[in-house]
C-alpha cells in the first residue's frame, strides 16, 4: 500500500482528490493539510509519514516552494509532487528545484495521474510530458542561463530586445536610463558572443533563454 499526503488550501479539491485516489489500486491518504504550517503540525502529530506528498503550489501562510524546501530538509524520504493550475515555467522550476520528482497539473487526467503515481512508488520520478511541459528543458535552459551569469535586470532587457521594441522605448519601459539600457547591450553580446541585435536575439532564442 502507497501512502499519500495532500496540501492544498482549498478543502473541497482536497477531498475530492482524496476520493479519486480511494478508487486507485494500492493507494491510501493519510495525511491532509490545508498549507505547509498546518502540514508541518499534522505531520509532527501523525504516527506514519506518507509515501509521496502532493503538494499545490500557490497557498497562504506557507506555500508550495517553501513547504517543498522543508519537506526535503526534514523527511527526504518522501516523494514529493507538485499538483497545480499554474503551468509558468518558473513554478515548475522552482517546485523541480525544491526538490519534486514530479509536476502536474490539476486537470491531469485520473488515468494519468494514477500512471505518475505508479511511476513516482516505483521509480521515483515521473517524467511524463502529459501537459507538453518539458521539465528537463526548462532545468537546462535555466542552467545555462545561471552559468552565463545573466542578471535579473539583462534578462528582463533581453526579452524586450526580442522585439521590435526600440532601445529607448525599452529604457523608458524598464525605468532606466539609454546608458543603462547601453550597459545591458554590451554585456549580453560579450556573454553570448553575439555582435548584433540581430544576433542576440538569435542565440538568446537558441539558447531558449527567452519566450516569444
Amino acid at each position: 500500500m502507497t501512502t499519500i499526503g495532500i496540501v492544498d488550501d482549498h478543502q473541497l479539491f482536497v477531498k475530492s482528490l482524496g476520493l479519486m485516489l480511494a478508487t486507485f489500486d494500492g493507494y491510501n491518504v493519510i495525511i491532509e493539510a490545508l498549507n505547509g504550517k498546518d502540514l508541518q503540525t499534522k505531520m509532527q502529530q501523525s504516527k506514519a509519514l506518507p509515501d509521496i506528498m502532493l503538494l499545490d503550489v500557490n497557498m497562504p501562510h506557507m506555500d508550495g516552494y517553501e513547504t517543498a524546501k522543508w519537506l526535503q530538509q526534514q523527511y527526504p524520504a518522501i516523494k514529493l509532487v507538485a499538483l497545480s493550475m499554474n503551468d509558468n515555467d518558473t513554478a515548475i522550476i522552482n517546485m523541480i528545484k525544491a526538490g519534486c520528482c514530479a509536476y502536474l497539473l490539476k486537470d491531469t487526467h485520473p488515468n494519468e495521474l494514477e500512471k505518475a503515481l505508479n511511476e513516482i512508488a516505483t521509480k521515483g520520478y515521473y517524467n511524463g510530458d502529459a501537459s507538453n511541459i518539458n521539465f528537463r528543458r526548462l532545468l537546462q535552459a535555466q542552467e545555462k542561463k545561471e552559468a552565463l551569469n545573466i542578471t535579473p535586470r539583462e534578462q528582463q532587457f533581453l526579452q524586450h530586445a526580442c522585439s521590435d521594441m526600440t532601445y529607448k522605448y525599452i529604457a523608458n519601459l524598464m525605468g532606466v536610463s539609454e546608458r543603462a539600457v547601453d550597459g545591458y547591450r554590451e554585456s549580453l553580446f560579450e556573454k553570448l558572443k553575439v555582435q548584433s541585435r540581430v544576433g542576440l536575439c538569435l542565440e538568446a532564442l537558441r539558447r531558449e533563454l527567452v519566450n516569444l
